[in-house]
Protein backbone atom coordinates (compact mmCIF):
# COMPACT_ATOMS: atom_id res chain seq x y z
CA UNK A 1 0.00 0.00 0.00
CA UNK A 2 1.23 3.44 -0.43
CA UNK A 3 0.02 6.99 -0.68
CA UNK A 4 -1.72 8.25 -3.73
CA UNK A 5 0.29 10.67 -6.00
CA UNK A 6 -2.70 13.32 -5.94
CA UNK A 7 -1.83 13.68 -2.12
CA UNK A 8 1.00 15.61 -0.29
CA UNK A 9 1.46 16.45 3.06
CA UNK A 10 2.52 20.27 3.67
CA UNK A 11 3.98 21.43 7.33
CA UNK A 12 2.08 24.56 8.30
CA UNK A 13 2.70 26.76 11.34
CA UNK A 14 3.96 23.34 12.99
CA UNK A 15 1.33 21.35 11.51
CA UNK A 16 0.89 18.82 9.15
CA UNK A 17 -1.91 19.12 6.33
CA UNK A 18 -2.96 16.82 3.30
CA UNK A 19 -3.48 19.18 0.81
CA UNK A 20 -5.04 17.67 -2.92
CA UNK A 21 -3.39 18.08 -5.72
CA UNK A 22 -4.78 18.06 -9.22
CA UNK A 23 -7.97 15.82 -10.21
CA UNK A 24 -8.00 14.62 -6.28
CA UNK A 25 -8.45 18.40 -5.37
CA UNK A 26 -11.80 19.00 -6.98
CA UNK A 27 -13.06 15.92 -5.10
CA UNK A 28 -11.81 15.89 -1.73
CA UNK A 29 -13.90 18.26 0.38
CA UNK A 30 -12.22 18.71 3.77
CA UNK A 31 -9.09 19.18 5.86
CA UNK A 32 -6.91 16.53 7.27
CA UNK A 33 -4.29 17.71 10.12
CA UNK A 34 -1.79 14.38 11.21
CA UNK A 35 0.71 14.47 14.03
CA UNK A 36 4.11 14.04 14.04
CA UNK A 37 3.79 10.35 14.16
CA UNK A 38 1.20 10.32 11.28
CA UNK A 39 4.19 12.37 9.14
CA UNK A 40 6.34 9.56 10.14
CA UNK A 41 4.17 6.82 8.68
CA UNK A 42 3.17 9.73 5.64
CA UNK A 43 6.65 9.37 4.61
CA UNK A 44 7.06 5.46 4.90
CA UNK A 45 3.50 5.12 2.43
CA UNK A 46 4.76 7.71 -0.07
CA UNK A 47 6.94 4.36 -1.30
CA UNK A 48 5.53 0.98 -1.00
CA UNK A 49 5.13 -0.52 2.39
CA UNK A 50 3.19 -2.95 4.56
CA UNK A 51 1.62 -2.89 8.50
CA UNK A 52 4.37 -4.83 9.68
CA UNK A 53 6.70 -2.65 8.29
CA UNK A 54 4.58 0.34 9.79
CA UNK A 55 5.32 -1.46 13.24
CA UNK A 56 8.51 -1.86 13.13
CA UNK A 57 9.42 1.27 12.14
CA UNK A 58 7.39 2.96 14.82
CA UNK A 59 8.52 0.55 17.42
CA UNK A 60 12.31 1.39 16.29
CA UNK A 61 11.23 5.48 16.26
CA UNK A 62 9.06 5.73 19.13
CA UNK A 63 8.63 4.68 22.75
CA UNK A 64 5.30 3.39 22.64
CA UNK A 65 3.89 -0.35 23.31
CA UNK A 66 3.17 -2.93 19.82
CA UNK A 67 -0.53 -2.98 21.13
CA UNK A 68 -1.04 0.90 21.10
CA UNK A 69 1.33 1.24 17.58
CA UNK A 70 -1.32 -1.30 16.07
CA UNK A 71 -3.94 0.49 17.12
CA UNK A 72 -2.76 4.01 16.12
CA UNK A 73 -1.48 2.80 12.73
CA UNK A 74 -4.64 0.74 11.44
CA UNK A 75 -6.59 3.83 12.88
CA UNK A 76 -4.40 6.39 10.59
CA UNK A 77 -4.56 3.76 7.79
CA UNK A 78 -8.49 3.64 7.95
CA UNK A 79 -8.70 7.24 7.78
CA UNK A 80 -6.88 7.38 4.60
CA UNK A 81 -8.40 4.59 2.84
CA UNK A 82 -11.72 6.43 3.74
CA UNK A 83 -10.46 9.65 2.17
CA UNK A 84 -9.37 7.66 -0.81
CA UNK A 85 -5.93 8.87 0.11
CA UNK A 86 -4.19 5.56 0.62
CA UNK A 87 -4.19 2.39 -2.47
CA UNK A 88 -4.11 -0.88 -1.50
Amino acid sequence: MKISRDYIIREIAGEYVVVPTGAAAARFNGLITINGIGAFLWRMLQEEADEAGLLQAVLEEYETDEATAKADIAQFLQVLEQNGILER
